[in-house]
């Protein structure tokens, strides 16, 4: 039996997060809040996306195009050592342009540009220092949707690279899912890995760790100290914990998850990408809910 097109080229679509997003969503709505808790800091988001695919002419052969959309906001104590104020109403907004194609032996490849912005935006206009660029090469094997196969399974492997996800370096793109029993799947590598329980055709609970986070401008800098000026923000996660799946029908989905901080870097940067001041990261819990659309 032929794969799913539509299913198989949809794992292309990263989300600018990590977190966030699941790798098949046409589109999805969500917010995500880490409680202020002993910590001085609340940190809050909004963020909607959606993707459309066009098939082109050559067999097999698709462009997805898209947007993704968050607004972020730091409620934080007051700083003797800088200005607050400067730290909050953070806008993101990437294109995703993905491009697939198969490949011999099984084998498909997906290339993906996302340009976009990431700032707080305080002078009323965008400039250089706001644009953030982010790609991924990926290589992918299906047998998920064959029904020959007893125990379905995908390979993923490629290299990822993002300027406003909290980890701004190149990553590793690793991903094999397997589904070992009519119940039972799990999805090892990185930047996410899950076990999955389908308690029937409607309800899901999935165990997951993954990593999150965020890098933004500071348009008008942050006077740190009296002394150093922070031009960016950088905000990094380690986490993992229980997410919920309610399916309405096969493609509308609402969820909510739960999950424990495992690590919590929160940085101002200097021009130079430096750090020059952490922030208070001891928030231990993150919380996200939200309704998505997927192939």
């Amino acid at each position: 039996m032929k794969l799913n097109k539509f299913k198989l080229l949809s794992v292309l679509l990263l989300f600018s997060t990590l977190a966030s997003a699941q790798l098949n969503d046409l589109a999805r709505i969500d917010y995500t809040i880490l409680p202020a808790g002993n910590s001085d800091i609340e940190y809050n988001r909004v963020r909607a996306l959606f993707n459309y695919p066009i098939q082109l002419e050559k067999e097999d052969t698709y462009l997805f195009l898209g947007l993704d959309y968050s607004n972020i906001n730091l409620l934080m104590n007051e700083n003797p050592s800088f200005d607050n104020e400067e730290l909050n109403g953070f806008q993101l907004l990437d294109l995703n342009i993905s491009y697939t194609k198969p490949l011999k032996n099984g084998w498909r490849l997906g290339v993906r540009l996302t340009p976009g912005f990431s700032s707080n935006l305080t002078a009323n206009d965008l400039n250089f220092e706001d644009i953030v660029l982010s790609g991924d090469v990926i290589f992918i094997k299906d047998k998920k949707n064959y029904e020959n196969v007893s125990k379905p399974w995908r390979l993923m492997v490629g290299l990822s690279y993002s300027e406003n996800r909290g980890f701004p370096f190149p990553l590793p793109f690793i991903s094999y899912y397997r589904k070992f029993n009519p119940n039972w799947s799990f999805n090892v590598g990185v930047p996410k890995s899950n076990l999955q329980y389908h308690i029937s055709d409607k309800h899901r609970l999935k165990l997951y760790a993954e990593l999150d986070g965020v890098t933004s401008n500071l348009q008008r800098g942050v006077l740190v100290d009296g002394s150093e000026v922070a031009e960016s923000i950088n905000m990094s996660l380690i986490l993992g914990g229980l997410q919920y799946e309610y399916h309405f029908t096969k493609h509308l989905q609402f969820y909510a998850r739960s999950s424990y901080i495992f690590s919590n870097t929160v940085n101002l940067r200097d021009g130079s990408k430096n750090n020059i001041k952490s922030l208070d990261n001891s928030n231990s819990l993150y919380l996200r809910t939200g309704i998505r659309f997927k192939i």
